[in-house]
């Protein structure tokens, strides 16, 4: 089980391990996404390598103690290599029975659940739909527990600083967070310093908060004391020399992003509408203004990537972002973005669906909308993120594409991606591969259709430039000289061109790569996105066993590696984990006609190892 080890060896009093899976969870008031943040900063100083997930609420406003407002933060650390946010917890913090009642049943059998009984009371329970209180029922035998009254405990440690009853009460998921950092020997100092900065103008709270802190870590020391539980210890993992820092994707792309327009040497606008999970990128960026990049909260979603447009015309890389509603409403205005042959690149955060669908839940569904997803004969290039720090490479890799193609280009990304971290060494951007811009400055035989002969790119033209005045437009224009046109051969030309120049894209991609195993076999276990690290983790672990199979994972999505189609004929099975109901597997057979099985999960969570491996031992026997 991914996530779990039985002890090696014994340090002074703590058993060592070699990976564990941690999950916080309370109410959305309860403060567990900064808890998760502050354990998982402490985690990376002591050189774990490390994968989270929290998992927010879906519901903004959700009344307290209700199972709907559960808020969760899942950590999975190690001394080896992660990949994924772990299967199951081996540690379960429930800060109320709500929390309790929701996440209970994904503990490993015997694992460790910390509870706050005095969030116990009858109305809590009957809150969160039980009828009987669970930790007197049997309902968690079979686990290990330390059932003690956090809140009381965090009540008695602040009572000195002058805090009302309702700021003291919230100081309870540092006392938690100061157990679990005796649990798996974790430094205080790096929360101290931070709640010292956080609140440097409330010092009563700094101060609370520290005292909460060190309450729980005494606690936890007691109960080694009295022989009630053991504490553990986990070595630093092998990660290659460099300056590290923990990165979510949203930080990443936003990050690559501004790094690409660096490379392209062209000053970025970013515009867009508030969504979920997308939100976050236009407050990442709107702080970077000093890497001369403009951002732009618009009306709506369409004028957001109107917007965009327009800046790419006046010679910007255009910028937007949405989940995958707000896509479907910029749909028209990427279609005018194909036509008039503009760079814009395209964020697309999916989230489940349809419609609103589960908001702050994740999924993969939106595949079919980027590459297929236009009126017309639409063509643009689809790439997709593997994981957090992953992004910034795929975002430099879109701006490549989009500005020496002119063309939009579709970045997919997902809820857990956006919101989610890992380690990430911090690469030296001077080092990224530039590649320029060149605007079209000469007037002679200037219109604005003439193309590249290699790309097939049209001319970029900044307004203003003298003798380059020009006009563009939805409306279908000659190919000779830019005027709008109705002949129905020039507008088959057009198509064809369009389509052409994307198609060429694929001659100026990596071959697809083999990211674990050998090129051919019995079993290729093909990926794309967030499915990452459960597919080569389960890859892994069949290999040990001296499987034949082997993990594919696609970067490009549209167009396709060249050379995948022979290198996917080389697998006597085919086997395509999705979180939607079967997208790429679509895209696969059509383009491929291999006969490719689908492994498809829209729960809204990301797939674990153990369903991947399970699913490849099938097709084995």
């Amino acid at each position: 089980m991914e996530g779990s080890s039985a002890a090696t060896i014994v340090k002074g009093q703590r058993e060592q391990v070699e990976e564990v899976v941690v999950r916080f969870a309370g109410d959305s008031g309860d403060g567990i996404q900064i808890t998760g943040g502050q354990f998982t900063l402490t985690t990376a100083l002591a050189h774990n390598d490390l994968s989270t997930f929290p998992d927010f609420p879906a519901e903004i406003r959700a009344p307290a103690g209700t199972t709907f407002g559960v808020s969760a933060f899942q950590i999975h650390f190690g001394a080896r290599d992660i990949k994924t946010a772990g299967d199951a917890p081996d540690v379960l913090v429930a800060l109320n029975p709500a929390a309790l009642k929701v996440n209970l049943a994904d503990l490993v059998r015997g694992g460790l659940i910390i509870v706050d009984t005095g969030a116990f009371t009858d109305r809590n329970l009957k809150k969160a739909g039980y009828k009987a209180n669970p930790l007197e029922d049997g309902s968690v035998d079979g686990f290990r527990v330390v059932a003690t009254d956090i809140t009381n405990n965090t009540l008695e440690a602040v009572k000195g600083f002058g805090l009302s009853q309702k700021e003291a009460v919230r100081c309870k998921n540092m006392w938690s967070l100061g157990l679990v950092y005796w649990l798996y020997d974790r430094s205080r100092q790096p929360t101290v310093d931070w709640l010292n900065q956080k609140f440097g103008k409330r010092p009563e709270i700094s101060n609370s908060n520290i005292a909460a802190v060190n309450a729980g870590h005494a606690f936890g020391e007691t109960l080694e004391i009295s022989g009630e539980i053991h504490a553990y210890f986990v070595a630093p993992a092998k990660i290659a020399p460099g300056l590290y820092r923990t990165v979510t994707g949203i930080e990443a792309v936003s990050w690559g992003l501004v790094a690409g327009a660096q490379a392209a040497r062209i000053r970025m606008t970013f515009a867009g509408y508030p969504i979920t999970p997308a939100s976050s990128v236009l407050h990442t960026l709107s702080k970077m203004k000093q890497f001369d990049v403009a951002t732009f909260q618009a009306e709506d979603e369409i004028a957001a990537a109107c917007a965009a447009i327009g800046a790419a015309y006046a010679g910007n890389l255009g910028v937007t972002a949405s989940s995958g509603p707000g896509i479907a409403l910029k749909m028209e205005a990427i279609g005018l973005a194909i036509s008039v042959e503009l760079p814009l690149v395209i964020l697309n955060v999916q989230r489940a669906g349809p419609s609103t669908g589960l908001p702050t839940k994740t999924e993969q569904s939106d595949l079919y909308q980027a590459v297929y997803g236009r009126n017309a004969d639409a063509p643009l290039v689809v790439l997709a993120s593997r994981s957090p720090a992953d992004c910034f490479e795929v975002a430099i890799e879109a701006v490549r594409l989009a500005t020496t193609f002119m063309t939009p280009v579709i970045i997919l990304a997902d809820g857990y991606i956006a919101n989610a971290s890992e380690p990430w060494k911090i690469p030296d951007v001077e080092k990224v591969k530039k590649f320029p811009v060149k605007f079209r400055t000469d007037p002679e035989g200037f219109h604005p259709f003439m193309r590249n002969d290699k790309t097939l790119a049209r001319a970029w033209a900044v307004p203003g430039t003298p003798g380059l005045e020009h006009r563009i437009g939805g409306i279908e224009k000659s190919n000779t000289t830019g005027d709008i046109s109705y002949d129905a051969e020039n507008h088959q030309v057009m198509t064809d061109l369009r389509k052409a120049k994307i198609d060429g894209v694929a001659a100026h991609i990596p071959s697809q790569a083999v990211e674990l195993g050998s090129d051919e076999g019995d079993i290729a276990v093909v990926g794309w996105g967030s499915t990452y690290g459960p597919i080569n983790r389960a890859v892994q672990i069949l290999r040990d066993e001296g499987a034949n199979v082997s993990h594919i994972h696609l970067r490009h999505i549209w167009p396709l590696p060249t050379n995948l189609g022979d290198l996917l004929s080389r697998f006597k099975k085919i086997l395509v984990p999705e979180m939607n109901t079967g997208q790429l597997i679509t895209v696969l057979r059509d383009k491929f006609l291999v006969p490719a099985e689908g492994l498809n999960k829209v729960s809204g969570m990301p797939f674990k190892v153990i369903e991947i491996e399970a699913a490849i031992r099938a097709r084995m026997e």
